[in-house]
């Protein structure tokens, strides 16, 4: 059976459209498994007290690449940290370079991706450029203060207990010197002393005893002029018999 000219030109635009198809989905999924430089990070981290920089590859493709770590300053390549090595997986590989970073350092990411060097898949730097953490892996913070203790020591107490006694205890008084205290004495000797009957007639206040002896002469007088009035009415009385 003789096939017509149509069928043959339907058929072979058929197979056309087929294998177009198929090389596009060759392409994309060739460009799928192509390496790029978005699948390339780092990261500055600490090892305990020491810097280090951490370079993740997760090229599902496995293309071998190379790293190169620069340490920036004002836009200028200032060192080559290093340069490693390294083949990515879907799940990510990583390497690592010893870099005992500055807090708020700049460090540029070098990739170059690729079987043939001189036609390189990937040749560019991860962008943008790393910058440090701004706190440092070593932190020189000062030793913390020793917790007071309940009884501080003999010195510590004597030093406390110093500027307490000084301000809350109150000033002592000042003794008079000999001079000061026997003056009050050369005074009153000089002065003329009175007599011990005149003593009590001087003096005055609570501790006097001027009232008592002024009621006991007032008693005194009104009995001895009670006698003289009885005597004389005695008298009287003897010469009218």
């Amino acid at each position: 059976m003789s096939i017509s000219r149509r069928t043959a030109v339907r058929t072979a635009r058929i197979l056309g459209v087929a294998s177009a198809s198929a090389a596009l989905a060759l392409s994309a999924a060739g460009s799928a498994l192509a390496c790029n430089i978005s699948e390339f990070s780092a990261e500055a981290k600490c090892d305990g007290t020491k810097g280090v920089i951490v370079v993740t590859d997760k090229d599902a493709s496995g293309t071998p690449a190379t790293v190169t770590v620069f340490l920036e300053n004002n836009g200028a390549d200032a060192k080559q940290v290093g340069s490693q090595d390294i083949i990515g997986s879907r799940s990510g590989e990583t390497i690592t370079f010893n870099e005992d970073w500055s807090p708020n350092a700049e460090y540029r990411i070098r990739v170059q991706a690729g079987k043939d060097k001189d036609h390189l898949i990937v040749d560019k730097d991860i962008t943008p450029n790393l910058t440090t953490p701004s706190e440092g892996c070593a932190k020189d913070e000062p030793t913390p203060p020793t917790a007071p203790s309940s009884s501080p020591s003999p010195s510590e107490s004597e030093s406390a207990s110093t500027p307490a006694e000084e301000s809350d205890s109150p000033a002592p008084t000042p003794t008079p010197s000999q001079a000061e205290s026997t003056a009050p004495a050369g005074a009153a000797s000089n002065a003329p002393s009175p007599a011990a009957g005149e003593s009590n007639l001087a003096e005055t206040g609570a501790n006097s005893n001027t009232g008592m002896i002024a009621g006991i002469a007032g008693a005194l007088v009104v009995i001895g002029g009670g006698a003289v009035f009885f005597g004389m009415r005695r008298r009287g009385a003897n010469s009218s018999r």
